[in-house]
């Protein structure tokens, strides 16, 4: 299975350069993880956390203290809705260092 472009690239990388938080918002299984794995390969320091690895979640048990040793890098987290109490964190965060391109967040809604 080939890559699809996406005509929206060029503008979330516009976003990541101005704002702090940077969200990929849409449906299930519509190429959001794909297409921030590909932005985030532009960045020389990154990290990727999948919320719905229960590895990827250890790695979060002392956020702040993760966002910290992090601070110099991307740190994109996919699936955000599986954990909405780390936005008050991520807000604190933002509003103290206010730096380009610190988060870029993934998620989709669960309609049942």
């Amino acid at each position: 299975m080939s890559y699809i472009k996406r005509t929206n690239t060029k503008e979330i990388l516009k976003y990541l350069g101005f704002y702090s938080v940077t969200a990929i918002l849409g449906p299930g299984q519509c190429g959001k993880s794909t297409l921030a794995k590909r932005i985030i390969d532009s960045f020389p320091k990154t990290f990727y956390i999948d919320l719905e690895l229960p590895s990827d979640l250890a790695k979060l048990q002392d956020t702040e203290a993760f966002f910290t040793l992090k601070s110099d890098s991307l740190i994109c987290l996919d699936e955000i809705q599986r954990l909405p109490e780390i936005f008050p964190l991520i807000r604190s965060i933002v509003d103290r260092t206010d730096k380009p391109g610190r988060f870029l967040l993934l998620g989709s809604v669960l309609v049942n």
